[in-house]
């Protein structure tokens, strides 16, 4: 919706002041402008990725149309469930939760947790390094390294389409300037013309620049700036998880390892401590 509301508001004034000062509309409309500075962008975009590059990036497009998942009801909800694993941990013993990590899809506990259990990096990341506590062949410092490596390849692999994305932005207005070059050219092999039609080729070839700048910045840029923003959003989570696991690792109560894992979060998301504890109690009397 906030996508949305700003290219209403930015295209609005945009072409609004430009029939207000008296321009007219329909000058603005060339197709033969439109196609060939966007197929000529689409067409450059996959031929600078690697398939895998490619799919990424049309994968990850959906995501900056969407608002954000990652609301303070998630953190809630993933906070809520770490609690409910660490003190199933530390009353029952680590092996207590083989099942669970194993078939979370079918566990009790991870069931009352739907935004977690939609979210596959979440999931995985919970499960695998769990997984691997279970097995007890890791300590602390070695956990933590392994989180480290794999917090970094999950967000270079985020990055990938956001990089894409801010590249085919950022060359729209030099496709816009190829497609007012060829509008000139076709202008000056028609010398021959009525000054009004010439007029009116300048007018197209000019409109190709315009084009390009608005698509490339107005609408493109946008759109990068938001896949980045759910990037920064999904690590953040990760991050979280990991301070929880490692603080238990160090054998800290579940409540502790828990508000170890609230601190990470940014401060315009993060449930406040009594906002946690109300929630925690809620869940335990459910």
């Amino acid at each position: 919706m906030a996508l949305l509301i700003g290219y209403i508001l930015s295209l609005g004034a945009i072409f609004g002041g430009y029939v207000l000062e008296g321009g007219h509309a329909g000058a603005l409309m060339q197709p033969f402008e439109l196609l060939m500075i966007g197929g000529g962008a689409f067409g450059a975009f996959f031929a600078s990725t690697f398939p895998k590059g490619f799919k990424a990036t049309l994968k990850a497009f959906p995501t900056a149309l969407k608002g954000s998942t990652y609301s303070k009801a998630t953190y809630l909800e993933l906070l809520t469930l770490l609690n409910d694993l660490f003190t199933r941990m530390r009353q029952n013993g680590l092996m207590s939760l083989e099942g669970d990590v194993e078939d979370p899809r079918a566990s009790e506990i991870f069931k009352k947790y739907p935004r977690i259990l939609a979210d596959h990096h979440i999931l995985e990341f919970i499960t695998d390094y769990m997984r691997l506590m279970i097995g007890g062949n890791l300590g602390v410092m070695e956990m933590e390294n392994l989180m480290d490596v794999n917090l970094e390849t999950h967000h270079r692999e985020m990055e990938g389409p956001i990089h894409a994305m801010t590249r085919t932005a950022d060359s729209m207005p030099a496709f816009g300037i190829v497609a007012a070059v060829m509008g000139v050219v076709h202008t000056m092999a028609s010398v021959d013309q009525p000054p009004a039609v010439l007029g009116e080729l300048v007018g197209a070839a000019l409109v190709g620049t315009f084009l390009g700048i608005l698509i490339g910045y107005a609408i493109l840029a946008p759109i990068a700036a938001r896949m980045e923003d759910r990037a920064q959003e999904s690590t953040k989570m990760l991050e979280c998880i990991k301070v929880a696991l490692l603080a238990t690792m160090n054998a800290y109560p579940p409540q502790v390892a828990v508000e170890f894992s609230r601190k990470v979060l940014y401060s315009n998301e993060r449930p406040s401590f009594t906002e946690l504890e109300t929630h925690l109690r809620e869940a335990k009397g459910k």
